[in-house]
C-alpha cells in the first residue's frame, strides 16, 4: 500500500518543508527572539531601578512553596548587568537556532524548558539560595538544538547540532556539581528539559522528497542518503 503523496511545501501540521515555509518560520522565530530579548532587558531596567527587588521577590528557592509560581518569570530576571550580558547572545543565537523551524512548537519548548530547571531548582538547591536567570533557558534551547536533527531526522539540523554542539561543548562545565557561583542545577534542569522536548515535539510525519515524491526507503527500494541531503540543500536554495 503507497503513501499518500503531499505538495512540496505542505508541513502536515510539522516543520516547515518547503523553503519559502522555511524562511518565514526563520523571520517570525527572528521577531520572536528580538521581542524575548527586549522583554528581558525592559524588565532588566526596572528591576534595576528598584534596586533588584523583582529579583528578591520572584526569584525561585528550593522548598518554598510561594515561589512555585514564579519558576515561569525567574527566566526573566537578572541579578545584575553583568548577568544579562552574559546571557544575552548565547539566548538569542541558540533561541533562533531552535525557533525557526516552527515557532509555536518554540513556544511550547520554552514553557517545558522552563518548568523543568524551575523544578530541579525548588526540588535539589540546597540552603536558602534565590535563583534567577535566562541561563536554564539557554542551556534547554542547546540541548534541543543539538538532538533535535536526530529525532527529526534532518540532516541539515543534525549538521547545525554537531557544530553547536561542538563548538559550545564547554557549556556542559557549568552544569555539574561543584560548580561556583552559578546555578548548575538550573542549567542541569533546562538542559534535561530540551532534550525532553526535542523528542517530545519531534516531527512525526513521513519524510517526501522533492515534488511530493515518497522516499525509497518508506517504499521498500533501496535508500538513497545523499538524495535526502539534496533535497535539504534545495530547499534551503543552496543548490
Amino acid at each position: 500500500m503507497g503513501v499518500p503523496r503531499k505538495k512540496r511545501g505542505d508541513t502536515g501540521g510539522g516543520v516547515p518543508v518547503g523553503p519559502e515555509e522555511m524562511i518565514a518560520e526563520a523571520r517570525k522565530a527572528f521577531f520572536v527572539m528580538f521581542a524575548l530579548l527586549a522583554v528581558v532587558w525592559l524588565v532588566q531596567l526596572a528591576n534595576f531601578a528598584d534596586h533588584y527587588a523583582l529579583s528578591r521577590d520572584h526569584a525561585v528557592v528550593s522548598g518554598d512553596l510561594g515561589t512555585l509560581p514564579d519558576i515561569l518569570v525567574a527566566p526573566l530576571l537578572h541579578w545584575s548587568w553583568a548577568h544579562i550580558e552574559s546571557n544575552s547572545g548565547p539566548l538569542f543565537v541558540f533561541g533562533f537556532l531552535a525557533a525557526y523551524r516552527g515557532v509555536l512548537r518554540f513556544l511550547a519548548l520554552t514553557l517545558l524548558i522552563a518548568v523543568s530547571s524551575g523544578a530541579v531548582v525548588w526540588f535539589f538547591e540546597k540552603g536558602d539560595v534565590a535563583t534567577v536567570g535566562a541561563s536554564g533557558l539557554i542551556f534547554g534551547y542547546f540541548g534541543y538544538v543539538v538532538v533535535r536533527g536526530l529525532f527529526d531526522r534532518h540532516l541539515i539540523d543534525t549538521l547545525i547540532g554537531i557544530v553547536m554542539g561542538a563548538s559550545f561543548a564547554y557549556l556542559l562545565t557549568v552544569a555539574v556539581p561543584g560548580t561556583p557561583g552559578v546555578s548548575w542545577l538550573g542549567h542541569l534542569g533546562g538542559l534535561l528539559g530540551g532534550l525532553v522536548g526535542a523528542w517530545l515535539f519531534r516531527d512525526r510525519r513521513p519524510r517526501t522528497g522533492a515534488g511530493g515524491e515518497t522516499p525509497r526507503a518508506v517504499t521498500g527500494d533501496s535508500p538513497q542518503p545523499r538524495s535526502d541531503l539534496y533535497k535539504e540543500l534545495d530547499d534551503l536554495g543552496l543548490l
